[in-house]
């Protein structure tokens, strides 16, 4: 058996076989990819560009339209194109690549809604505070303490499966690179990257998801017991509501994936998921907090009033 080289390459067998399903699935994808970048793009634009958004729940959710944008580029064009083209290779450098912005990514948006529930959490129980414990520095340390902790994070992932040995030219039943699917082509002791998987990569998972919830429950605990008017209580809990959506769906999806398959239905079905996750959860995003959101929806028409104006 060979080990594997920098010229080797892995053969993504994408989602499925049958000719007559890929141009459909190419042209979903396709809608879906350019719903992302448009929806969260205009997110992000509105988010710099109107005044009355720059503050620490915009200033967040700017992070996730960013990297929503970055995820699901990370995935779709390569599925994209291996839908259209015969040669479904790609290269071991950039199938490691590939693996990395996965977790790099996707751990930074685990940690930033943790964050965002946090930031819920102190507007919602401590609002005379509120500015001063999340004040522009302390958001700004926040964030990049996501990014750079999700970076490591990956690289770790990343090292560990590029030391493995591999069989040459090696058919990769997924339509990505990601650990485990890796792993189940690697020969040689695994033992420490799957330990690192169901405990580093479970861990950060659960513990961002509970400290979120506990977040949550202790402003639906504050909330209940305020004698707040309907109005201020309908204006708090629809807030939370957006943010709540994306976590579960996020979150969800993510146990989905990691939960170890018991059979060859259950990785069809954890193949279905990774798309949900990959590729629809990113479109939904921008959706859900400008359908859910009032002065996001105010800001849109605010923005597209002042340029209809300029043309007029």
């Amino acid at each position: 058996m060979e080990n594997i080289t920098t010229g080797n390459e892995f053969l993504l067998l994408g989602l499925t076989s049958i000719q007559e399903l890929q141009p459909i699935l190419f042209t979903t994808f396709l809608i879906l990819y350019v719903i992302d970048l448009f929806g969260n793009g205009f997110i992000l634009v509105i988010v710099i560009s109107e005044p009355r958004l720059h503050s620490p729940m915009y200033f967040f959710l700017g992070n996730l339209s960013c990297l929503d944008i970055c995820y699901s580029s990370v995935t779709m064009p390569k599925l994209m194109s291996n839908l259209l083209s015969t040669n479904k290779a790609i290269t071991f450098p950039g199938c490691i690549t590939q693996l990395h912005f996965f977790h790099f990514l996707g751990g930074t948006e685990a940690l930033l809604l943790t964050i965002m529930g946090f930031d819920r959490f102190v507007a919602v129980c401590h609002p005379l505070r509120y500015t001063v414990i999340m004040n522009p520095q302390v958001c700004s340390l926040l964030a990049a303490g996501a990014w750079l902790t999700s970076f490591f994070y990956a690289l770790m992932h990343s090292v560990m499966t590029a030391r493995l040995n591999f069989c040459h030219s090696q058919k990769l039943p997924y339509f990505f690179c990601d650990v485990k699917p890796l792993l189940e082509l690697a020969f040689g002791d695994i033992r420490l990257n799957q330990w690192l998987i169901f405990t580093v990569t479970c861990s950060l998972a659960m513990a961002s998801c509970f400290l979120t919830l506990l977040s949550y429950f202790y402003v639906i605990g504050f909330l209940l017991f305020q004698n707040w008017s309907c109005r201020v209580l309908h204006k708090s809990l629809s807030t939370c509501a957006s943010h709540f959506m994306v976590v579960s769906l996020y979150f969800g999806t993510m146990a989905l994936i990691y939960i170890p398959p018991t059979s060859a239905t259950s990785v069809i079905q954890e193949r279905f998921v990774a798309v949900v996750h990959t590729t629809v959860t990113p479109v939904l995003n921008p959706l859900i907090y400008t359908l859910r959101n009032k002065e996001v929806k105010l800001a849109l028409r605010r923005v597209f009033g002042r340029k209809l104006k300029l043309f007029a």
